[in-house]
């Protein structure tokens, strides 16, 4: 029986809504019909249906009409059309030239890129670039839910099963008038499924879609266990595992196969960085069964044991606690001591700080307040402060109306907790600050904040003790942050207002990964290409994945990944983005 051709007429999903009324879907269109403007970039909230999307702000409308006058300009000089242009390396040239016209210059782009793609990857991260991102995440096989929250936060608002920015509920403006702006391009419109945060689609995102080239795969101790009776603090590790999002033994069982997959060393791992004298042993049996390369720890955590008793739970700690944090310590360091030539970066204590702080500014809730203390009485420890001590959780509104009110701590402006944290920790050489997803997650939506956090790092710490990490997979793939911090830069009058150092290439070489490379006892010189000494994983990864490992990351069946072969037909294609926009945008108030 011959097969019927599709017929989209009467396609069913024009009557898909959503959650949208009648009144409100008069209001509005569908984007890929009605917006005839396809910019690379989007230039205007888009909803899936869930949500009422808000107008076109003044300033999204500014860079809409600066992007078409820069493409209708270019495309005639070039002989093509204006969809071929912004299709290209010019297109996006356009839109960061008409971002820095519009909000100010912040990111490195010259008018050449609009007619010369090498120059438009001259401004790009040379290959050159060594980078070590530090705090990378992929979880067990048989967690499902709880971590779609920080997708939805970096997809925007075609997060399926958000109607709102999680971190955003009162839907209040970032600093480009959007209530849920979308901080990585390449998740627009993409599912969540529990395979989305697992290991074969983090060796994807990492090791075959990025620039990554050495990666530390971080863990998080449990906040607390689940019972029948409710929800409290764990008594020991032993309780507390089930409720890990990785235990230490998956952490370093993914380390140990993707080094051995690409025969050289492409991954470390942090051990489970639980304090206090009642899990000392446990410290010990990681550091002889599993050979961390590096602690994870958070003071939020009820991660610490404080004594011997069975039944006695486990709590929150701060790092100068000499009955609890010290006696974990000295420990470490003793091994530390022992192993330095086999495991350098042992001593490298790094702490979550940050993003959840707790109902008051104490150090168990996340303050730096304890730092200056533990770094002076342990300094053969490095203490690497993961997110850079930012107080808020993923929205910056506050942070940037304090800069707007000239709200001054030591003459710069006062982003909570951070610029407390670069002053107190600037007189130590063995603190250094972490920027997984406080950079992300401010650079796309308050760029004027991430200025300021960068200048005041560089100001009062140093280009030598600022790290990057990407805190992916939450957000997809880490490229689209290495790229944005490349072409970064702090605004000339602020450097001059508030005493910043400029970004420059060499400090980006730094804070990308010659900083974690001195921390972790390597030695990658920037003038060589990092891929001559770091190879390649093979396309067919998840086909050698062993069922030993399997066992232990608990994975469901699978068939293997065959998205490296597609990707090489379809870039065989000659393809080029459509810049399509796929839901609902308003057009009427």
């Amino acid at each position: 029986m011959p097969v019927e051709p599709w017929n989209e007429v009467g396609k069913t999903w024009d009557d898909d809504t959503g959650w949208l009324d009648e009144a409100q879907i008069a209001r509005c269109a569908r984007a890929e019909d009605a917006e005839t403007f396809r910019s690379p970039v989007p230039t205007r909230m888009v909803s899936n249906g869930e949500y009422m999307p808000i107008p076109q702000t003044k300033g999204q409308q500014q860079v809409e009409a600066r992007i078409q006058d820069l493409s209708e300009t270019a495309s005639k000089k070039l002989g093509m059309s204006r969809r071929r242009f912004l299709a290209s390396t010019g297109g996006m040239a356009a839109a960061f030239l008409a971002m820095n016209d519009v909000f100010g210059p912040l990111f490195a782009v010259s008018p050449d890129e609009l007619y010369e793609p090498a120059a438009y990857a001259e401004h790009s991260i040379p290959t050159d670039v060594f980078v070590f991102d530090d705090q990378l995440h992929f979880v067990r096989s048989s967690m499902r839910g709880g971590l779609a929250g920080l997708r939805a936060a970096a997809q925007g608002p075609t997060t399926p099963g958000f109607s709102s920015n999680p971190y955003n509920p009162q839907g209040e403006l970032d600093e480009h008038g959007d209530p849920w702006g979308v901080w990585n391009p390449g998740l627009y419109g993409m599912p969540i499924e529990p395979e989305t945060f697992q290991l074969v689609q983090f060796i994807k995102d990492v090791f075959l879609d990025s620039q990554v080239h050495v990666g530390l795969i971080s863990n998080v101790t449990a906040f607390n266990v689940r019972t029948m009776e409710g929800t409290r603090p764990a008594k020991s590790v032993e309780e507390a595992r089930p409720f890990e999002i990785l235990t230490a033994a998956q952490t370093v069982a993914g380390r140990n196969f993707i080094n051995e997959l690409a025969g050289s060393t492409r991954c470390l791992a942090h051990g489970l960085l639980y304090p206090g004298k009642g899990n000392l042993e446990y410290i010990q049996y990681q550091i002889d069964e599993h050979q961390p390369d590096s602690w994870k720890g958070y003071n939020i955590s009820n991660a610490a044991k404080v004594d011997d008793d069975p039944e006695s739970p486990m709590k929150q700690w701060r790092h100068d606690d000499e009955e609890v944090a010290y006696p974990t310590f000295e420990l470490i360091l003793k091994n530390y001591q022992r192993l330095k030539d086999q495991k350098p970066g042992l001593n490298n204590i790094c702490v979550h700080k940050g993003l959840a702080p707790g109902p008051s500014d104490a150090a168990e809730h996340g303050h730096p307040s304890d730092l200056p203390r533990a770094a002076q009485d342990w300094p053969d420890l490095n203490f690497i402060t993961y997110h850079a001590c930012i107080k808020p959780a993923m929205f910056y509104l506050q942070s940037l109306r304090d800069i707007q009110a000239r709200k001054l701590r030591e003459g710069v402006p006062d982003i909570a907790w951070s610029t407390e944290y670069a002053l107190l920790a600037a007189p130590y050489s063995n603190i250094y600050a972490e920027i997984g997803t406080t950079w992300a997650s401010t650079v796309i939506t308050f760029p004027t904040v991430t200025a300021h956090l960068m200048g005041q790092l560089m100001k009062f710490m140093g280009e030598d003790r600022i790290c990057f990490g990407s805190d992916s997979v939450w957000y997809g793939a880490p490229q689209w942050q290495i790229e944005a911090l490349w072409r970064f830069q702090i605004p000339e009058a602020m450097r001059e207002e508030f005493g910043y150092p400029e970004l420059t290439p060499q400090a980006k070489r730094k804070i990308l990964g010659l900083t974690s490379a001195r921390l972790y006892g390597m030695t990658p010189s920037s003038e060589i290409a990092p891929d001559a000494t770091y190879r390649p994983m093979p396309a067919d990864y998840a086909e050698r994945i062993p069922e030993a490992l399997k066992t232990v990351l608990e994975f469901p069946e699978i068939t293997g990944d065959n998205m490296s072969e597609i990707k090489e037909r379809y870039l065989a294609m000659g393809p080029a983005p459509s810049n399509t926009r796929y839901g609902w945008i308003r057009t009427s108030v």
